[in-house]
This record gives structure tokens, C-alpha cells and sequence, in this order.
């Protein structure tokens, strides 16, 4: 500021100034008096925006909000998973349990109101008699005389007719081991396969698909969907819809180029029937033969896919099909979409000697949602 006085003193030495220039000596320092203080009043709020944008950065911790909830779906166990697929079951054949075990006392009218209920709930007549017989052993053994006694029995009778059922797939006999699939139309073969293909994966087996129901409008293109979600290989006809495919052919063709390519498992798609249809029954007989002459004791399992909402219906396509095939597992899909799973114990109660076996269960439509039965899990899911 003092420099600033000096350089204006200069000018003014001539001994007549103007009372113009006499003005603007007196009134400039004024107004550097005004911009001195101005300086003191701005170098405060320089301070202030220099700490605002500190709290910016805030928008890091996003990402990790973001990735913590993806992982969590994948720790769903499948016992949970087969608890909210039998929902719609449980809420069924539960809510009337409880109300008939919620206490009195066990009478023949308790035990006729318990046949009612399992013979609306698909378990079939011979399930349901061996379920009533086993009941009334068990109240003389155990002297039991209070209803609400008779649900945890049920439960183990249940259990009981169940177990036979529970037959792990050994896949380890033979290689590749040829697995042979059929059912009825809309039974969900295809998707069965697809999901099948997913859970030998898991267990570090190699796949191959054999596309062989030839009858189905987009069963190729379905099949070399879930190949290619699964990088599995897929064995399928031309895709000219004017050539028409031999089933068995083609089967016969994915079987050796297994053998060539090594591959551990060969699950052989074949064209949806009505048991009715006498000559595509004969046809897949034919099919099955030929995949005898591409490998010996092939196929090494055939496997029946049930769909649960057919109910009692799903006892005579076993039957159908046994006969035809000499069957040696079911699959029972739709398990999620029935209120009533009674129809395990009615297949049960059809073949009390030597059942099939029951080698997965559907209760979703994930690629996960179909796994190895257990009874004990799945009676246990029926229940409250």
C-alpha cells in the first residue's frame, strides 16, 4: 500500500495541479482503504471451500453394497429348497393333519377321517392301507391314546414306505454309462436332461447329449440350448425340417463318439408318448435295442420322467412303461407346482416288494432344482 502512495506523489510535483487531479489523489486512497479491508474479509471463506469437496469420495463403498447380496441365493441349501417347493403340499395335507391330531382321542373315526385325507392327497389305496395297518401297530406297541401322538407316527410310517425308494445312481459301472430318457408328452424330459447333464457336471463328470426325439417341434433347438448353457456337446439331426431322422441313429452315433471323445455320460433324449399309442411304444423298444448294439448292457439306466401333477396317472405310466422298458429309476418333476405329493407313496405302495427307484426329485425350474430323493428330507418337508 505504501508503494502504492509513492507512485502516485509523482505526477503531483508541478506547482499548480488541477483541483481535478487534487480529487482523484484524495478520493483513490479511500478506495484503497476499502480494498485493504476487503482482503481481510475475503481470505476467511477462502478457507471454507476448500474443505467441501473433502466428503466427495463417499460414493466408493457403492460397489460393496452391491456385490454382498449375489452371493447369498447360492447358499440356499436344498432342504430348504424342498421345504418352499412342497409349500403348496404342506399347506394342504398339514393344515388338515393338525386339525385331526390337534387332540381327542384315537378312535375309528380318527382313523377313517386319516384315510380321507391321504386318499384326496394322491397316496393311493395301497399306501394308504399299509400307512393305516402300520398306525395301529404302533398305538398298541407304544400304548399310545392322545391323537397328537399319531402325527409324529405318521411321520415314521411314512418314512418307512419311503425308504425303498432311496437308490443312489451309481454311474460308475461302466463308460460311458448310457442313460436312457423317456415319459409321456410335457413331462419336462427335455429340461430334466438339461438339469441332469448340470448335476453329473458337478460331481466332475463329462456330459454328452444325444438329441433323440425327432418328433417334437424345437426338442433339437431345446437341447442345444441348455448344451451350450452347460458347454456340454450335443449329438442332434439335420436341422432341415424336410429330412426326417432316425431316433435310434442318432443315439447310436452319440454313443460312439463318446466312446472316441471319452466321455463319462450319455444321456439319450427320446420323443414323448402316450402309453395308449401301441405302435410308438413299439418304436421305442426298437430305440432301446439299438443302443444295445452301440454298447453292451447299454442302456445302463432308464429313466422314467413323471410329472407330480398327474396324481394317480403317474402309477399307471410306470407300470406302462416298465413293461415296455424294464424301467430302473423315475424322475418326479413339478413337485412345486401340486398340493399334493402323496403320489411318492402311491408308486410306493404299487410295488411293495421291489419298487423302482426313485433317483430325483424336481422342486423348481433352476438349474439346481433337481437332486438325488431322500425320504426322511422329503417327508419331513411335507410336514409343519
Amino acid at each position: 500500500m505504501f508503494s502504492f502512495f509513492k507512485s502516485k506523489k509523482k505526477p503531483a510535483e508541478p506547482e499548480t495541479p488541477t483541483k481535478d487531479t487534487e480529487s482523484e489523489l484524495i478520493a483513490e486512497p479511500e478506495a484503497t482503504e476499502e480494498a485493504a479491508s476487503q482482503p481481510e474479509a475475503v481470505s476467511e471463506p477462502v478457507s471454507e471451500p476448500v474443505s467441501e469437496p473433502a466428503p466427495e469420495p463417499a460414493p466408493e463403498p457403492a460397489p460393496e453394497l452391491a456385490s454382498e447380496p449375489a452371493p447369498e441365493p447360492e447358499k440356499i441349501s436344498f432342504a430348504s429348497k424342498l421345504r418352499l417347493g412342497l409349500s403348496r403340499t404342506r399347506q394342504n395335507l398339514g393344515k388338515q393333519l393338525t386339525g385331526l391330531f390337534s387332540g381327542g382321542k384315537i378312535d375309528e373315526e380318527l382313523y377313517e377321517e386319516l384315510e380321507t385325507i391321504l386318499l384326496t392327497s394322491d397316496a393311493g389305496v395301497n399306501a394308504t392301507t399299509q400307512l393305516l395297518e402300520d398306525l395301529r401297530k404302533q398305538v398298541k406297541r407304544e400304548d399310545l391314546t392322545d391323537a397328537a401322538q399319531l402325527k409324529k407316527a405318521l411321520q415314521e410310517s411314512l418314512i418307512k414306505i419311503l425308504e425303498p425308494l432311496e437308490k443312489p445312481l451309481d454311474i460308475t459301472t461302466h463308460e460311458p454309462f448310457v442313460i436312457m430318457i423317456t415319459g409321456v408328452n410335457g413331462v419336462g424330459k427335455t429340461t430334466s436332461i438339461g438339469k441332469l447333464a448340470k448335476y453329473f457336471q458337478s460331481q466332475g463328470k463329462s456330459v454328452l447329449l444325444a438329441a433323440g426325439d425327432t418328433f417334437r417341434a424345437a426338442a433339437r433347438e431345446q437341447l442345444i440350448v441348455w448344451g451350450e448353457r452347460n458347454n456340454v456337446t450335443v449329438i442332434a439331426p439335420d436341422s432341415d425340417p424336410n429330412k426326417k431322422s432316425d431316433p435310434a441313429a442318432i443315439i447310436f452315433d452319440a454313443i460312439n463318439s463318446a466312446k472316441a471323445r471319452g466321455i463319462d455320460i450319455v444321456l439319450a433324449d427320446t420323443a414323448g408318448r402316450l402309453t395308449t399309442q401301441l405302435h410308438l411304444m413299439e418304436e421305442i423298444k426298437k430305440v432301446k435295442r439299438v443302443i444295445g448294439k452301440a454298447m453292451s448292457d447299454a442302456p445302463h439306466e432308464v429313466l422314467l420322467v413323471l410329472d407330480a401333477n398327474t396324481g394317480q396317472n403317474a402309477v399307471t405310466q410306470v407300470q406302462a412303461f416298465d413293461e415296455a422298458l424294464d424301467v430302473t429309476g423315475l424322475i418326479l418333476t413339478k413337485l412345486d407346482g401340486t398340493a399334493k405329493g402323496g403320489v411318492v407313496a402311491a408308486i410306493a405302495g404299487q410295488y411293495p416288494q421291489d419298487p423302482p427307484a426313485l433317483r430325483f426329485i424336481g422342486v423348481g425350474e433352476g438349474v439346481d432344482d433337481l437332486r438325488p430323493f431322500n425320504a426322511r428330507a422329503f417327508v419331513e418337508a411335507m410336514f409343519d
